[in-house]
């Protein structure tokens, strides 16, 4: 089996071409870069997803697609817009777009992301299942940082309920709208070849190999790169957004499964550990993996209006459809991502 993985010099994507390889695939990676990390077994085709010839070239003769290459993270401003639309959905376009010429019905493997959610779901005291609007700058900058019900009258604080792939859809960002355009432009040019489209969700992935010192990075990241520079992490709100960390391996894992399995349906399905963590959490548990004296968290109260409060998961189809179940511990993966050996583990 040949599988493309593009954007595979990258966090995740270099992560699914050591578990291809390690799992006898022959993998072709396109990526604009070639980092330390990648495998000298894995074939490169160094170019940029958005250039028709050069993709056109990498599709050739592959068996399955696994499309990790996107413009990641919440951004600075919306200066950022048409380098996002540009490098996801236009790339994106490329792709299918070189794999619909080649008439290529295999498996294709689409990294998308929790961002499509919004809010996820959330559950008012009075009113049940509701759908919060998007916070409010004058809530937030009073330091009210939980979602409103919209029930007309009420504006209760609501609370969150794990998010499963047939929720509704809401893109709070620029990010997120691109992540669920990616989907539906790969369901579009599924329905026409009939080949089997996979987009998993991933949630807060972390773990080594991770981009540092960059605002396009998750906050795990910008965490760990504070306190190897000896400062605080600057932790925003008041520290209780909740969030679903999984670790960089068992993502990789999942879309190995996706990739692979026989019998996998098309659709969206959650890559999550099912065990939701504080933003708080992380950056007390990355703090405390650098040992005793080093610096601690500081909740600061900033806030920014792309960002959501809480997004939780709910792993059950990915168990079910893939047999993925998150194996990497937390209190494991966050201490060997917040210690020196996560930096040792970057270069293989």
């Amino acid at each position: 089996m040949k599988v493309l993985v593009t954007g595979g010099a990258g966090f995740v994507g270099s992560h699914v071409v050591d578990a291809l390889l390690d799992g006898g695939a022959d993998v072709r990676v396109l990526d604009r870069s070639a980092a330390e990390w990648l495998d000298e077994n894995a074939e490169l085709v160094q170019g940029d997803i958005r250039d028709a010839a050069v993709v056109r070239d990498a599709v050739e003769g592959v068996d399955a697609v696994c499309h990790q290459a996107a413009k990641v993270g919440l951004g600075v401003d919306f200066r950022d817009a048409t380098d996002y639309v540009s490098h996801n959905d236009t790339g994106t376009a490329v792709l299918l777009d070189a794999l619909w010429r080649r008439r290529f019905t295999g498996r294709f493997v689409l990294a998308s992301s929790m961002v499509v959610y919004g809010d996820g779901r959330s559950r008012c005291p009075a009113h049940g299942h509701v759908v919060p609007p998007p916070r409010r700058a004058e809530d937030l900058g009073a330091g009210h940082f939980e979602a409103r019900c919209p029930v007309s009258g009420c504006g209760a604080s609501v609370a969150w309920e794990p998010v499963a792939e047939d929720a509704a859809t809401d893109p709070r960002n620029v990010y997120a709208a691109t992540k669920l355009h990616q989907e539906h432009l790969c369901q579009a040019w599924g329905r026409e070849t009939s080949a089997t489209v996979v987009a998993l969700r991933y949630h807060n992935v972390y773990g080594p190999r991770m981009p540092r010192d960059t605002p396009y990075a998750g906050v795990a990241s910008i965490f760990r790169s504070a306190l190897a520079a000896g400062r605080a992490p600057q932790v925003f709100e008041d520290g209780g957004q909740t969030r679903d960390f999984v670790h960089v391996r068992d993502v990789a894992r999942a879309n190995v499964l996706a990739l692979t399995s026989d019998g996998v349906e098309p659709g969206a399905y959650n890559v999550a550990s099912g065990t939701p963590r504080t933003v708080g959490d992380i950056a007390s548990a990355l703090a405390a993996a650098g040992g005793p004296g080093g610096p601690k968290p500081e909740v600061t109260g900033q806030w920014r209006l792309g960002d959501v409060r809480h997004i939780v998961a709910c792993p059950r189809k990915a168990a079910e459809g893939l047999g993925f179940v998150a194996a990497v511990p937390f209190d494991e993966g966050m201490a060997e991502f917040g210690s020196e050996r996560s930096a040792a583990l970057a270069v293989r």
